[in-house]
């Protein structure tokens, strides 16, 4: 239900940031201190926005169901169901249901009905002062990177890259919402078994699940900070990226040639990311098979040429992207990963209860 960015980001390429690149290295830093928005409780309402392409009628009913199942209420975004070409609206539109949500105060969290594309073109539109004195939880992923970050960054609020609405809500997804959401608990977050896997996708008819790639061993400390890859990709040069230095890095990608994987990574590595950053996780890339193997490179060798150079921990695999088991990961918060066992542990809570 994602659509294909590559239509969309084509515009955003390396030639055109070449005379940037001194001010890019030099990342804006997040407002201190950080702030963490309130628990989640049973009998709460979520503001339910589409900030990116739309959603049909009849997935809207779904999301419903699912918010209800989890013992919440909803509120609608007043231009939830609203079109303009792919978008889910006009950017003004899309921008003030986002600013709504955070000013009223009947509202506990906010949760995206879906990805797609449009995200960036509204974030000059919020109202960062706004969202800095209402804090509450956002979660979504994929295209909604563009506002967990830039919300991150401009407002210094934690924010979360977990399920959207039409997502798969099976037991895997939900015991990290709720651990993390309403529990507040800091949790570490490891893949599941194969076996765990065939329980939580009950209608796949192979077994799912990511077996870790090291790519470099060891554990590092720092935010954890990232999402989709091409959206961030797309972001560079602009004012609504954190400070990378010593942060951990975790990107995930859909349906992108292993070429165009490489140029992603190729432009956050020319820009003074990669350099800044203390830990690297790729979770899933779906779909990403190249069209043509054999004239092209592999995604371990992308990824080792890319990474191993920077000698810090690191790994593929983790339960992050377009799959049906996802962790939700809380943007701001400071972690340990363990690149040899692919966990990431939390070291504090990621809300206030």
């Amino acid at each position: 239900m994602t659509l294909n960015r590559r239509q969309f980001l084509t515009a955003f390429s390396i030639a055109a940031l070449t005379a940037q690149l001194p001010q890019i290295a030099q990342a804006k830093s997040s407002p201190s201190p950080i702030i963490k928005p309130p628990s989640l409780k049973v009998g709460d309402t979520v503001g339910l926005i589409n900030p990116a392409s739309p959603t049909p009628p009849e997935d809207i009913e779904e999301v419903k169901q699912t918010l209800t199942d989890l013992g919440l209420k909803f509120k609608l975004g007043a231009h939830l169901l609203d079109r303009y070409g792919y978008l889910a609206g006009k950017d003004i539109d899309r921008a003030a249901d986002v600013n709504a949500m955070f000013a009223d105060s009947s509202v506990k969290a906010i949760i995206a009905g879906r990805g797609g594309w449009g995200c960036n073109r509204i974030l000059p539109l919020l109202d960062y002062k706004l969202i800095r004195n209402n804090p509450k939880i956002i979660m979504g992923y994929s295209d909604i990177t563009s506002l967990l970050l830039a919300i991150y960054a401009k407002s210094g609020m934690v924010t979360f890259h977990g399920p959207v609405g039409t997502s798969t809500w099976n037991q895997f997804t939900v015991n990290y919402v709720k651990r993390i959401l309403f529990n507040g608990e800091a949790v570490t977050m490891q893949n599941a078994s194969t076996s765990e896997e065939k329980l939580f996708v009950r209608d796949s008819l192979k077994p799912t699940a990511v077996l870790v790639e090291t790519i470099t061993p060891g554990k590092a400390k720092g935010k954890l900070v990232g999402g989709n890859l091409s959206v961030l990709a797309a972001m560079v040069g602009s004012p609504y990226l954190p400070d990378w230095k010593k942060t951990i890095l975790f990107v995930e990608e859909v349906e992108e040639e292993v070429y165009r994987v490489d140029r992603m990574l190729t432009q956050l590595k020319l820009a003074g990311i990669l350099d800044q950053i203390a830990g690297f996780i790729f979770g899933q890339c779906t779909d990403c098979d190249p069209k043509n193997p054999e004239k092209s490179l592999t995604l371990n060798q992308v990824l080792r040429e890319h990474i191993l150079p920077l000698g810090i921990p690191a790994w593929y695999g983790s339960a992050i992207g377009h799959i049906p088991n996802k962790f939700t990961l809380p943007i701001g918060v400071e972690v340990e990963i363990d690149a040899s066992a692919g966990t990431i542990q939390m070291l504090e809570s990621a809300t206030k209860l």
